[in-house]
């Protein structure tokens, strides 16, 4: 037996509680892992209040995000004692996932700790930093270099903004942050950003075509705001899309993608390719500033996870929160 987070659905209610969980027998590919650390994120919040529909089985244990050391393997890639870690995979959703003293996974989920990284580093990053990575890669796949001008980042205070902060500054872009807690603004401007904007500034109904301010954009955001950032791009330019914090709709107009030429991409985390995720995870291994890591940190235990998840929703908490085991 051992502690976890257990989501119920029925006659009852919808009901998140900490529980004893019984441990199942591994099937072949599986691999059972010590949780050391694990994270909240947004969905990670979202299923535990039941807020928005996001888990798709019932009972659950929530947890997008682990690292920890193998204890049992029916993986040929994996043995007892190697350090690793796990992003998405609809783990926390449709799978039991990290947020226990003990997950079971398909071990073709799983990759190697980096070794910089000590287990609360790695979920310091978590899937945020990992997809704060993936819109880097694809701003830099398009070609955009820190001569080209702005970045612009929305959200900037969460978990997915400050790690964007923090590696574009390291890699030489000038960054405007938007947000909506402008009481923050010493702090982002510790991440690296060189700007701060109100976010009241994207997050209303704007014009189909405004000024080209920014070279690229990553957003969490969505909604007007994306519209907004996509409206103010500059010819060319790429808008690294990941996040819905403002809503799922997009209300903008073909205008700046056949007038500017600029390039929308979607960032999918969740089942993004193995070797894109060995990738994000060996650059942020040599380009994330660690020590700028503990700056946007707030730990806590597993049972403070129940009580925390309201107010990551409500944009009151900046950064990541980590979840020690």
């Amino acid at each position: 037996m051992y502690k976890g987070i257990v989501i119920t659905k029925d006659e009852a209610g919808y009901m998140s509680k900490i529980a004893e969980i019984a441990a199942k027998p591994l099937q072949e590919g599986e691999v059972t892992v010590e949780v050391k650390y694990s994270t909240l994120n947004y969905k990670d919040a979202l299923a535990i209040t039941g807020r928005s529909p996001v888990v798709r089985s019932f009972p659950l244990t929530p947890g997008i995000d682990f690292s920890g050391v193998v204890l049992e393997s029916k993986h040929p890639a994996w043995k007892e004692g190697d350090e690793v870690l796990l992003n998405g995979w609809g783990v926390g959703e449709k799978y039991s996932g990290g947020l226990a003293e003990q997950v079971t996974v398909s071990g073709d989920w799983l990759i190697q700790k980096p070794s910089v990284f000590s287990f609360k580093d790695t979920m310091i990053i978590g899937t945020a930093g990992y997809t704060a990575m993936l819109c880097v890669m694809a701003l830099q796949k398009h070609g955009i270099e820190p001569s080209d001008g702005k970045i612009l980042v929305t959200g900037a205070n969460g978990g997915v903004g400050s790690i964007a902060i923090i590696l574009l500054n390291h890699l030489g872009y000038e960054i405007t942050a938007s947000t909506g807690r402008p009481q923050e603004s010493e702090y982002l401007t510790r991440l690296g950003a060189s700007e701060i904007i109100d976010r009241a500034e994207l997050s209303s109904p704007g014009k189909p075509l405004n000024k080209e301010i920014w070279a690229g954009v990553i957003d969490t955001v969505g909604s007007h705001t994306l519209a907004n950032a996509c409206a103010a791009t500059k010819y060319h330019g790429a808008v690294a899309a990941c996040g819905l914090a403002g809503g799922m709709d997009f209300p903008a107009t073909v205008v700046p993608f056949i007038l500017r030429g600029i390039t929308l991409y979607g960032i999918d985390s969740v089942m993004a390719p193995i070797e894109l995720r060995k990738e994000a995870w060996e650059r942020l291994a040599t380009e994330l500033d660690k020590t700028k890591l503990e700056t946007l940190t707030t730990e806590i235990q597993l049972a403070d996870a129940l009580n925390i998840s309201n107010e990551i929703l409500d944009g009151k908490i900046r950064g990541r929160v980590v979840v020690k085991l």
